[in-house]
C-alpha cells in the first residue's frame, strides 16, 4: 500500500508550484511527503535513498521531472532510479504529448501518464496506445483565502489583469521558415486554418494537413512528424493572446499583464497596456485578488482547462475565457464564468465594459465562481482522484 510520495521542486517555476499544492492535499490525505529539490539533485537523491521503499513509495511528477533522462537519476546500466528501486512513476503531463516523445526511451517500467486535457488523452490512445494512461486530471486551481473573507469589490483597485507571458508570432518564424519556400507555405496554411477556426483541436487540425499535403504519408510517419509542429502550438496561442490583448487595449481599457515580454505588443495604444514583468505563481494569486476582472487565452487545450481559470475563481477576479468543451460541461456561462469567443474579440470590449459597470452582476458571479470552483476544482480535488483512482489500486 503506498504510504509515501516523492514529487518534484526547484525546476520550472510553474511546475514546481503545482507540486507543493499537490503535496500539501497528498499530505492532508495521510501521505508522508519528500520533495526531490532539483538544484541541489545530488544531496537530494541521497536522502530520496532513504526515503524511498518498495511497495510504499510511489513518484508523481509534472511535465516529466524525474524521467528525463537526468544524469544523477541514471545508473551505470541506463535504469532510472524508480525502476531499480520498483517504484511506480506516476506523471502529469501539463502541455499537448507533441512536446515530449523525446522523452520516452527515459520512462521507467511501472510508468503512469496523466493528460490534462482529453484531446492528449485520445492522442496517447491513438500513438501511443501501449503507454499505461491514467485518469483524465484537469488542472486545478490554488486560493489565497481558504480562511478569511475574500476580497471585494472596493478592495479589487486593478480593472482588468491578464498574468501570462508573450511572445511576438513572428519569433517563431525562424523555425516555419528553415527549410525552403515549400515548407514554410504548409507550415503557414496550417497557422492559417486554425485562424480562421480557432475551435479546431490542435492534433486534428494538423493531422488533416498532414494527410491532405504529405504524399503517402502513414500513421507511423504522421506520429513522427508531430514533434516538428510544436512550433505551430507556440505560435497561435502567442497570437491569440497577443490579438486579444490588443483588442482590449485599443478600445480604450486598461490591461494590467503579468509576464515578461509585453513590450514587445505592438499596438495603436500601448499606454493602456500595465506591464508588470515576470512574476512568480504566487504573486500571481496576490494579484487575481486586487483584481475585478481576469482575462484568460487558453493555450488550445480544447477539451480541458488552464490552471488560470480556476486561480481565477478562487481568489475573486471574474474569469472571461474562451471556452473548451471541458469547461463547458463544468461552469455556465454568466454565473460561474464569463465566456468568449476568440473569432469574435471585437465583442469582447463591450462586455467588459457592462460587467465593470454593473457591480451587482460583478459580484453575484464572483460569489457563485468562487463557490463553484472551491466544490470542484482546487489542487484537494485533484488529489483526492489520483488517491481513490491510482494510489489506492498500487500494489
Amino acid at each position: 500500500m503506498i504510504q509515501r510520495i516523492v514529487l518534484f521542486t526547484h525546476g520550472i517555476e510553474t511546475l514546481w508550484f503545482f507540486s507543493l499544492q499537490m503535496g500539501k492535499a497528498l499530505a492532508k490525505l495521510g501521505y508522508e511527503i519528500f520533495y526531490f529539490d532539483q538544484c541541489h539533485s545530488y544531496d537530494s537523491l541521497s536522502r530520496l535513498m532513504d526515503f524511498s521503499q518498495p511497495k510504499v513509495t510511489a513518484a508523481v511528477s509534472f511535465n516529466f521531472d524525474g524521467c528525463s533522462g537526468e544524469d544523477y537519476m541514471v545508473d551505470v546500466h541506463g535504469i532510472n532510479f524508480f525502476e531499480a528501486r520498483e517504484i511506480p512513476f506516476i506523471n502529469i503531463v501539463v502541455d499537448h504529448p507533441f512536446y515530449y516523445h523525446w522523452f520516452l526511451p527515459f520512462l521507467p517500467a511501472d510508468y503512469t501518464q496523466i493528460s490534462i486535457d482529453r484531446e492528449h488523452e485520445r492522442y496517447l490512445q491513438r500513438f501511443f496506445p501501449d503507454l499505461k494512461r491514467g485518469p483524465f486530471l484537469p488542472l486545478a486551481g490554488t486560493t489565497l483565502w481558504e480562511e478569511g473573507r475574500l476580497p471585494g469589490w472596493e478592495e479589487r483597485p486593478i480593472d482588468l489583469i491578464f498574468t501570462g507571458n508573450y511572445t511576438p508570432p513572428e519569433r517563431f518564424e525562424k523555425d516555419i521558415t528553415r527549410i525552403n519556400d515549400e515548407y514554410t507555405a504548409f507550415y503557414h496554411g496550417i497557422i492559417d486554418d486554425f485562424i480562421a477556426h480557432p475551435h479546431l483541436d490542435m492534433t486534428q487540425g494538423i493531422i488533416r494537413h498532414l494527410w491532405e499535403g504529405v504524399e503517402d504519408i502513414s500513421e507511423e510517419g504522421i506520429r513522427d512528424i508531430m514533434p516538428n509542429m510544436v512550433m505551430i502550438d507556440l505560435y497561435v496561442r502567442n497570437y491569440f493572446r497577443g490579438e486579444i490583448v490588443r483588442t482590449l487595449a485599443d478600445a480604450g481599457l486598461a490591461v494590467t499583464c503579468l509576464g515578461s515580454g509585453w513590450d514587445s505588443l505592438k499596438c495603436r495604444h500601448p499606454e493602456n497596456i500595465r506591464k508588470s514583468g515576470l512574476v512568480d505563481s504566487a504573486a500571481c494569486l496576490r494579484e487575481l485578488s486586487r483584481a475585478k476582472i481576469s482575462l484568460n487565452v487558453m493555450p488550445w487545450f480544447k477539451d480541458g482547462a488552464h490552471d488560470r481559470v480556476f486561480n481565477s475563481m478562487l481568489n475573486g477576479a471574474v474569469c472571461f475565457t474562451d471556452w473548451s468543451r471541458y469547461l463547458k460541461e463544468e461552469l455556465e456561462d454568466g454565473k460561474d464564468v464569463m465566456f468568449y469567443e476568440l473569432d469574435a474579440r471585437e465583442e469582447l470590449p463591450d462586455r467588459v465594459r457592462s460587467l465593470l459597470g454593473h457591480r451587482e452582476a460583478w459580484e453575484a458571479v464572483q460569489d457563485r465562481a468562487w463557490r463553484t470552483a472551491g466544490e470542484r476544482h482546487t489542487w484537494a480535488d485533484r488529489a483526492e482522484r489520483l488517491h481513490k483512482e491510482i494510489l489506492c489500486n498500487i500494489g
